[in-house]
C-alpha cells in the first residue's frame, strides 16, 4: 500500500532534493564526457516500494518522469498521485504479463518491456479506448536468456524475435514504436552490455528510423549507458535511497 499523506515531511523532501541534485550532476557530467547535449537524456525516477508522497515531492522538485515495475503497486500509486492533482509521465519498466495489460494502459504513458508479439497485441487491444497511442519500447535480450525477458536480436522467431515484436508494435495504430530498452545481464560488465545494445540499436534504427529512444542504465551504471547512447536512464536508489524490503 502507498501512503500519500497530504504533506511531504520536510526532512524527506530535503533528502530527495539532495539525491536529485547529485543524480542531475552525474547525468550532466556524463553527457559532457560523451559530447552529448544534456537535453537528450531523460531521468526516470524509479519509485517502486516508495510511497505516493515521494512521487509528489519529486514532482514538486521538477521531476516529470516516474517509473514503476509492478502493476499491483503502480496502479494505486498512480491513482493517488492523480487525485492530488499531479500528472507525471508514468513509465512501466518491469516484465509485464498479458493479463495485466488492461490495467497498465490505464495509467502508463510508456511501456518499456514489450518482449513478445503476444504482449504487443495484448497492449494494442487494451489501448483501444485510449485518447492517444501508447508509447512502447521493445525490450532487448542482450544475452539471450529468456528468464530475464527481452526480444531476441537477429532471431526470426515469430513470437519473440526482435523484428517480429517491433513489427507487431509498429503495425498497431494504438501503439507507437518509440525505441528499445535493455537491462545489463548479470555477470556482464556494463561496458560490454551497453556496447552490444548500441550495436543492436544502430541496426534497429536503420529499419525503424523514428524509434530513437534507448532506455538503459540505472543508479550504478548510468554514466556508461549515456556513453553508449542511452536517452532514458532509470534511477532508483541513487535518488530515493536504499529500498524498503519487499514483503
Amino acid at each position: 500500500m502507498t501512503d500519500s499523506s497530504a504533506t511531504v515531511r520536510p526532512d524527506r523532501r530535503a533528502e530527495l532534493a539532495a539525491g536529485l541534485a547529485q543524480v542531475r550532476a552525474r547525468i550532466a557530467d556524463a553527457c559532457a564526457v560523451a559530447g552529448r547535449d544534456r537535453a537528450e537524456v531523460t531521468m526516470i525516477a524509479v519509485t517502486k516500494t516508495y510511497p505516493a508522497s515521494d512521487v509528489l515531492a519529486l514532482a514538486g522538485l521538477g521531476v516529470t518522469d516516474v517509473g514503476e515495475n509492478r502493476d499491483q503497486e503502480a496502479a494505486g500509486k498512480a491513482a493517488e498521485v492523480s487525485a492530488a492533482g499531479v500528472s507525471p509521465r508514468w513509465h512501466f519498466i518491469g516484465q509485464l504479463q498479458r493479463n495485466k495489460a488492461r490495467s497498465v494502459v490505464r495509467y502508463a504513458d510508456v511501456v518499456h518491456s514489450v518482449d513478445s508479439v503476444r504482449l504487443a497485441r495484448a497492449l494494442a487491444t487494451a489501448s483501444a479506448d485510449r485518447e492517444r497511442p501508447l508509447d512502447a519500447l521493445v525490450q532487448v535480450s542482450i544475452d539471450g536468456d529468456p528468464a530475464r525477458g527481452g526480444a531476441l536480436p537477429g532471431s526470426a522467431d515469430p513470437g519473440v524475435g526482435l523484428e517480429p515484436v517491433a513489427e507487431a508494435v509498429a503495425d498497431s495504430p494504438m501503439l507507437r514504436l518509440a525505441g528499445l530498452m535493455a537491462v545489463a545481464p548479470l555477470g556482464w560488465a556494463p561496458e560490454r552490455a551497453f556496447a552490444r545494445l548500441a550495436e543492436v540499436a544502430e541496426a534497429f534504427r536503420l529499419v525503424h528510423p523514428g524509434a530513437v529512444a534507448l532506455s538503459a542504465g540505472m543508479s550504478g551504471d548510468l554514466e556508461i549507458a549515456i556513453q553508449y547512447g542511452a536517452t532514458h536512464v532509470r534511477v532508483g536508489s541513487a535518488l530515493l535511497g536504499m529500498r524498503p524490503t519487499l514483503r
